[in-house]
């Protein structure tokens, strides 16, 4: 992403504070891609998806709870795509290009959460469709919600798009 200009990407995410937390300066979203695995997206409409490997010095409770139980992984902090293009196939296109990248770089697990409560079934229903599953949950009191965290294996078929 660092060749797409940040500004379009810090009004998506600030725009879903539920989805993917509190509102983010220019310095939090910058410093976010810097130290990213994977930074890709679109910009007109924007869309984007951040990933961080289990090296990055991420000081999050739910990078933390994957980081206490997986050795390897490449975990989905935010992925977003404006309303304007959703349905197109973007998010898909997003997640097949990091399934490509992580295994390449030697990730064999790729992980994520969602909010359970409150509810997010379209966020719930795409990754289904790709093959998450649900390792755990928890609520998290300093943001009020509870969440699923999911992980899928990746395996021969990430290479054609398959789950």
């Amino acid at each position: 992403m660092s060749e797409l200009p940040l500004d379009p990407f810090l009004e998506l995410n600030n725009r879903h504070p539920v989805e993917v937390g509190p509102a983010l300066a220019m310095p939090t979203l910058a410093r976010l891609v810097s130290m990213a695995f994977y930074a890709k997206g679109y910009s007109a409409p924007p869309g984007f998806l951040v990933v961080f490997d289990q090296d990055a010095p991420y000081d999050n409770a739910n990078f933390q709870w994957f980081k206490a139980r997986y050795p390897c992984f490449a975990y989905i902090d935010r992925i977003l795509i404006d309303e304007r293009s959703r349905g197109l196939g973007r998010a898909r296109a997003l997640y097949d290009d990091l399934f490509v990248v992580a295994a390449a770089a030697g990730h064999d697990t790729i992980v994520a959460e969602v909010n359970s409560d409150p509810p997010n079934p379209s966020s719930d229903a795409f990754h289904a469709a790709l093959g998450f599953a649900v390792v755990g949950s928890a609520f998290l009191p300093h943001r009020g919600k509870t969440v699923r965290y999911l992980a899928r294996i990746l395996g021969p078929s990430h290479f054609a798009g398959g789950p």
